[in-house]
């Protein structure tokens, strides 16, 4: 069973009223919830817990990591930071939601500031779908359509993704690439735009399938093991005075 570790900084849900109306007990705890109904085994952890609950036994023991971040990017210790991005590289998967996109994490792993334009208006968003075919895309409608966002707007300061799987417009006029996927080392990541914590979009079912999708398709998989360093040859080389193998 995929171990799902679902990170939010859980900031917001304790120090304003309408967050916590929305989500009592933490962005964190619904989604976990999402994604445990759909046969992935979830634990939570958040930025005031030691090591944020990130520690190298949790780490160790997280197939997929979600993030979710906002008000405090610069709290969290550069130490869990490597160990996470060390983690990637080694083969975790990582979904990074809304705001995340300029959690440090993210901006180590795309080499780029990830800035954007941004814009509170509870304005409609469609999500819409441009590659129907990728996993991420399974049992999704033409759209996803938001009543209430927050504007995210181009250009967004990231490389370009490997693969594109949703684009957004808004009803101000702007669009966003919503839905990136990136391979970083043996790891999978996908950023996913949705998710300002004033609105209920993460108690959205169509919201919750993405989640799931991506956390499938994030998940390790069943690869060869890369050889790295000096290495033995496949095959037999026939030596010569003047030829060496390097």
């Amino acid at each position: 069973m995929t171990s799902v570790t679902v990170w939010n900084e859980y900031r917001h849900e304790k120090e304003n009223d309408t967050v916590g109306e929305i989500y009592p007990k933490g962005i964190h705890t619904v989604i976990a919830g999402a994604l445990e109904s759909e046969g992935f085994e979830t634990r939570t952890a958040t930025l005031d817990e030691p090591e944020h609950g990130l520690t190298e036994s949790v780490l160790n023991d997280t197939d997929v990591l979600t993030w979710w971040g906002h008000a405090a990017h610069e709290e969290v210790e550069d130490k869990i930071v490597n160990r996470v991005y060390q983690r990637v590289l080694d083969g975790m998967g990582l979904i990074v939601l809304h705001s995340g996109h300029y959690s440090k994490i993210f901006r180590q792993l795309m080499g780029t500031t990830c800035s954007l334009k941004w814009r509170e208006a509870a304005e409609k968003e469609r999500l819409w779908v441009i590659e129907p075919s990728h996993p991420i895309a399974d049992e999704i409608d033409e759209y996803i359509e938001v009543p209430e966002a927050e504007m995210y707007g181009e250009r967004f300061d990231i490389p370009a993704p490997d693969t594109l799987v949703f684009n957004s417009w808004f009803e101000g006029g702007e669009v966003f690439r919503s839905g990136c996927c990136y391979h970083r080392g043996n790891g999978r990541v996908f950023y996913f735009r949705p998710g300002h914590e004033t609105y209920p979009i993460y108690h959205d079912e169509a919201i919750q399938q993405v989640l799931a999708n991506a956390a499938s398709w994030v998940a390790p998989s069943d690869g060869p093991t890369p050889d790295f360093g000096n290495t033995e040859p496949v095959e037999d080389i026939e030596m010569t005075d003047d030829r060496s193998v390097h």
